[in-house]
């Protein structure tokens, strides 16, 4: 499995090359725990003065979007460098504070006139619904009034152009943004580059004249699907390879997005918003140097050897159970606990890789956290119940009545994993019922989990008894849940597939469970 997910591909045309630098690409400095939300921050000069100096190599330009948190540093520490500057100016509902952006970025052109080439009046304002289109021209005039004949421009979606064909009159040039990922129909990676140019082409038409620069456009390496845009490495690589290779031939400009993986990102967007990056957050390091085969999962060995690991274990304590315990297990007790070995082994990387991409507040270090303990512990304590001959045990017997209460270390312990894994199932199943645009799918873990839970119900399951409320409540929200989200996600998206098969899956599990009360 491993040889097949961890394939490298190899690109016709390196995503960044140093000998065919980048026409220009956004730029953010936040590192680590900076970020922009917090508005006393401000980045020191020597951190932007690096990065400056890494970007010099790979582009020949930088898209800003403000001047707040020391961004007003930029075109200074880029000229050194030999970096131009295409200088944002960042619009919102706040005439007071737009009016300083003004007056700040208008200084910033008087002052560094070889580096900045160009001033970015607003960023998606209107998309934010911040300011009507009426205002926006008023500023973007006012702007060019005292900037000379420095090009100005205001950049949006597409369609906010399309919509708002006022603003033409009025820039020197048209700046859109296009991003196949987060349009309202999601675009597959193999065809972002020709969805690209077909939006070029179709503003390019409604605005003949100017020039059409793509002023972001990109791919994210992590996080969740929608419809049948999956982010992921490899994926990022080849679209932004596709745009350029097609930029050079079409002979247009594009501005990616963006230099810097911004972790502050993942907790407005999700875990997706936060790699958009040429480069990785902490490390600085460029994800694709040239000439280096792309692979999904760099670390994939490790991930294989430790995934071998805890199938051996699973093994080991369904047989040293048996020699406490002897007796002749059916056949399909080790096909239970094989089948829990092999989908624990083969997940654990994939799982582990998610956890380190997906968990950014301490919230989500705690669920994901949990719910891949869950996932490490389920098929252990199962491959010994089911050699144990014991059944899984229901809520009753840890938090009932004391008539129902089991004691047992294993027993406590494999029902902690189950309740666990069936919080941790709803919370998330509810919130891709609720609020679904930023959330990643946890089939990993999940599936490591509760294909254990699954098979020692099969094979052990308890034939009388009550069904428990508790078990039964979860059961109905895990399948009225997954109904809607296999709706609401649509046919093409695996990820979501695969989760509401696991939903489906413990639902079953759960609504077979019965309480017995415990004899003595």
């Amino acid at each position: 499995m491993w040889w097949w997910l961890a394939t490298p591909i190899a690109l016709v045309r390196a995503p960044i090359d140093p000998a065919d630098k980048l026409e220009c690409v956004s730029y953010a400095p936040f590192r680590g725990e900076q970020t922009p939300l917090n508005s006393t921050a401000i980045i020191p000069a020597e951190q932007i003065a690096a990065d400056m100096a890494q970007l010099a190599q790979i582009s020949k330009c930088v898209r800003t979007y403000s001047i707040d948190n020391g961004l007003d540093q930029v075109p200074e520490l880029a000229g050194k460098v030999g970096l131009k500057v295409l200088q944002g100016v960042w619009l919102g509902s706040n005439r007071l504070k737009n009016a300083a952006q003004i007056a700040g970025v208008v200084d910033l052109t008087k002052r560094y006139p070889n580096v900045i080439t160009g001033v970015i009046v607003g960023n998606e304002v209107l998309l934010r619904g911040e300011m009507t289109a009426a205002d926006l021209v008023a500023n973007i005039r006012s702007t060019k009034a005292q900037v000379g004949k420095l090009p100005v421009t205001y950049a949006d979606v597409w369609e906010f152009w399309l919509k708002n064909r006022e603003l033409y009159d009025v820039v020197d040039f048209v700046t859109i943004h296009i991003l196949p990922y987060w349009e309202d129909i999601p675009i597959r990676a193999k065809n972002a580059a020709t969805h690209v140019d077909s939006i070029r082409k179709r503003v390019a038409v409604a605005f003949p004249g100017k020039e059409i620069l793509i002023g972001e456009t990109g791919w994210p390496s992590a996080g969740r699907m929608r419809d049948g845009a999956l982010p992921s490495r490899d994926n990022q690589a080849k679209v932004v390879s596709d745009i350029l290779d097609l930029a050079k031939r079409e002979g247009f400009r594009v501005n990616l997005i963006e230099a810097y993986d911004q972790p502050w990102k993942r907790d407005l967007e999700g875990t997706v918003g936060g790699y958009w990056g040429l480069y990785d957050a902490d490390a600085r390091a460029l994800k694709y140097p040239a000439g280096v085969p792309i692979s999904n999962y760099p670390a994939w060995k490790l991930h294989m050897g430790l995934g071998l690991g805890l199938s051996v274990l699973v093994f080991l304590t369904g047989m040293l159970t048996l020699r406490r315990k002897p007796w002749t297990p059916r056949f399909s007790a080790w096909l239970t606990v094989a089948v829990s070995a092999t989908v624990a082994g083969a997940l654990l990387g994939v799982a582990a890789d998610k956890l380190l991409y997906e968990s950014y507040s301490i919230g989500r270090w705690i669920q994901w956290g949990a719910l891949l303990a869950a996932g490490i512990l389920s098929p252990l304590l199962c491959a010994y119940a089911i050699m144990s001959g014991r059944s899984l045990p229901t809520f009753l017997e840890l938090m009932g009545p004391r008539p129902y209460l089991n004691r047992s270390f294993t027993t406590v312990l494999l029902g902690l994993t189950v309740i666990v894994t069936a919080l941790i199932a709803a919370q998330t199943a509810l919130g891709f019922v609720f609020d679904p645009r930023y959330r990643d799918f946890p089939f990993a873990a999940l599936t490591m989990a509760v294909v254990p839970f699954a098979g020692l119900m099969t094979v052990n399951r308890r034939a009388e008894g009550t069904r428990p409320i508790a078990e039964a409540t979860f059961a109905g929200l895990l399948v009225a849940s997954l109904v809607y989200i296999g709706f609401n996600e649509g046919p093409d998206n695996w990820q979501s597939l695969w989760t509401c098969a696991i939903y489906l899956l413990f639902a079953i599990t759960l609504w077979r469970a019965r309480a017995a009360k415990i004899q003595g």
